[in-house]
């Protein structure tokens, strides 16, 4: 009997501006908040809400009052929290409605949506812990499910996960790990003790994230009914489905007018329909069935691109020097106990940062252009630099003032 888990990664960076070397040492707000233009952050959120988070939560509030079985699962990082809380209250509210309903999970991760794990381990414990602060004050729940940064994952991340307590931890379903295995199942992370994985089936995901208005897929139109019936043919051979996505695919990366919104509307009748197919959130999942053994994820694997690894992040110079210097921070920054240094500091660790500057285009293109303000990746490199050569100014301004 396969149940669906679905799981939506809510997530909005605070873009770094075009931050000029002119600027270094005269401005210290380094994000377009107040930049004039279609990339504004505000600008972003606002546009985001009215196509994407406002009418998908409308409808995913009339799903789950019409279905009793129908489950849904969220992360939202930090700093997307903190502008909904800022510039979309109307979207806060929304989503807290859909926890009210108790079929609503909200997953734990990193505050800054960032790459602190492969860094600095103090400072990911930090970002983790404020991450469960901020959904126990706005959801008054408690996560028991981690995520991390578009899903990086390895051994030693499990390990980490399980000492900070957690039950379970989601992961991409990457084939070269997997081999013959199948990602339809629940499994134990390999060196914990009761950690549980589940595993995004990528093929069904992307179906729905990025080949849903694809003309030229041969399943084009995917209607719910067809859906539903790939979700009944796993029947006997698979437990768990568990479709992992962004959710701006619904009305923004898949537009309204490619029938997005009528697909989800319609699935879990369609999915409902066969008595042996339902819903789950990922706590239920992991209570309710039995592992089928571990897997070992000894080496990274994300959900970005391709290559599902870490390259959509650390591929080119740009991207490993800009990663190093602003680790390098750490200390001097936590030293100046300003908050508004930390603050920002922790803003520039974010991935996406990282992620503009990627270099290897080609398929993934598209993907990386998603309200990326910068015209080349050099750009972005460029900006990010100079607002760490101001940061290193106000750090040592800062200093010498306290001494």
């Amino acid at each position: 009997m396969p149940n669906i888990c679905f799981y939506f990664q809510v997530h909005q960076p605070y873009r770094v501006k075009n931050y000029k070397v002119f600027d270094i040492g005269k401005d210290h707000n380094y994000f377009n908040d107040n930049s004039e233009g279609s990339l504004n952050n505000e600008w972003i959120i606002k546009k985001v809400a009215r196509k994407c988070y406002l009418p998908t939560n409308q409808l995913l509030l009339k799903l789950l009052n019409k279905y009793p079985d129908f489950k849904i699962s969220f992360s939202f990082s930090g700093v997307y929290l903190d502008q909904l809380e800022r510039y979309a209250p109307a979207v806060l509210k929304s989503f807290q409605d859909l926890v009210a309903t108790g079929r609503t999970e909200v997953l734990s991760e990193t505050y800054y949506h960032s790459l602190a794990f492969l860094y600095s381990e103090k400072e990911f414990e930090y970002q983790v812990e404020k991450h469960r602060q901020k959904v126990e004050k706005i959801f008054g729940v408690t996560p028991r499910i981690f995520r991390n940064t578009e899903l990086i994952y390895n051994n030693e991340l499990a390990k980490k996960i399980e000492s900070m307590g957690y039950s379970g931890i989601i992961a991409e379903g990457a084939d070269r790990v997997l081999e013959w295995k199948s990602p339809n199942f629940l499994y134990d992370a390999a060196g914990c003790k009761n950690l549980k994985l589940l595993l995004k089936n990528y093929k069904l995901s992307d179906d729905i994230a990025f080949r849903f208005s694809d003309h030229n897929w041969v399943e084009h139109p995917l209607s719910a009914k067809t859906f539903a019936s790939w979700i009944s043919d796993h029947n006997g051979n698979g437990e768990l489905i568990n479709l992992f996505m962004d959710y701006e695919t619904f009305g923004e990366h898949q537009w309204e007018d490619s029938g997005i919104f009528q697909f989800l509307e319609h699935l879990p009748e369609f999915v409902l329909a066969n008595p042996s197919n339902g819903f789950t959130t990922p706590s239920e999942a992991i209570d309710a069935l039995e592992s089928k053994g571990s897997i070992d994820f000894f080496d990274f694997i994300s959900w970005a691109d391709e290559e599902r690894d870490l390259s959509a992040w650390r591929s080119n110079v740009l991207q490993t020097d800009a990663l190093e210097k602003v680790y390098a921070l750490e200390c001097d920054v936590l030293k100046t106990e300003d908050e508004g240094i930390i603050d920002d500091w922790r803003k520039l660790q974010t991935s996406d940062h990282f992620y503009y500057m990627c270099t290897k285009y080609f398929a993934d293109g598209d993907v990386h252009k998603y309200f990326n303000p910068y015209e080349t990746p050099h750009d972005a490199f460029i900006s990010f630099m100079n607002a760490i050569s101001d940061m290193k100014l106000r750090i040592r301004k800062c200093v010498t003032i306290k001494v």
